[in-house]
């Protein structure tokens, strides 16, 4: 996303919620003392911003049910092949082949690593919108599947997607083992963010992130290897 972008969704979350203004600044990339700080809970390496200035660090925490922005403002929601699985069913389609050509939508994109490196994304996405078309990839959008109480009418057979929200993951091989990594995604649209001085109130919340995120790429990596979807890394 860009910073225009970005400022704009910060400057609609204003409307309901108080946004610090050191954050606010954090998330515009206005802030250049920052440090990287990684902790490893089980399988998965989470990488913590440390605000070297403030001697703070910015953790996160779930407004839901007060706030759905991540299923009312989704950009896009690339799916397993066990989400195809799960899903097709859950929406009364008796051939996969059948769900893939009416509920879905395949989009390719690029992400930028956190080293500046790029990789280039090519999936099978659900339709946020019955009529959602290539055009609207990557825009905001709110789920179809979204009640008007802020509940996932699929839930808990939703995307796998869906679970990681406000993490963003990727996979790295060091020394020929493929190792999971974790940050958060600054797009504006959460009011979870906080400062902090330590990270130990936010332990729990790693705890279960870990197995979500850890299972997530697994299960990202098979779909790939069955031909579901491709990685590129440039």
């Amino acid at each position: 996303m860009s910073q225009k972008e970005i400022e704009e969704s910060l400057t609609l979350l204003e409307k309901d919620w108080e946004i610090d203004p050191v954050l606010r600044d954090f998330v515009l990339g206005n802030c250049s003392d920052i440090a990287d700080h990684t902790v490893k809970v089980k399988d998965v390496i989470f990488h913590i911003p440390f605000l070297i200035n403030e001697k703070k660090f910015v953790l996160w925490k779930c407004y839901w049910p007060d706030c759905h922005n991540c299923c009312d403002r989704q950009g896009r929601l690339p799916l397993t092949s066990e989400d195809l699985i799960t899903i097709g069913k859950g929406l009364k389609y008796e051939q996969i082949s059948d769900f893939i050509k009416k509920e879905t939508l395949v989009a390719s994109w690029n992400e930028k690593g956190p080293a500046g490196d790029t990789t280039s994304m090519t999936t099978i996405n659900l339709k946020r919108k019955e009529n959602e078309t290539e055009s609207d990839d990557g825009t905001h959008i709110s789920c179809r599947f979204l009640d008007d109480k802020g509940g996932c009418s699929m839930h808990p057979a939703r995307p796998g997607v869906c679970y990681l929200y406000p993490f963003s993951t990727w996979l790295q091989n060091e020394k020929g083992t493929a190792r999971v990594h974790a940050t958060f995604q600054f797009t504006g649209d959460c009011p979870g963010f906080y400062l902090a001085d330590s990270i130990d109130q936010m332990k729990e919340v790693l705890d279960d992130y870990s197995k979500i995120i850890y299972d997530y790429n697994m299960k990202s990596a098979r779909t790939i290897r069955e031909g579901f979807g491709s990685v590129n890394f440039g």
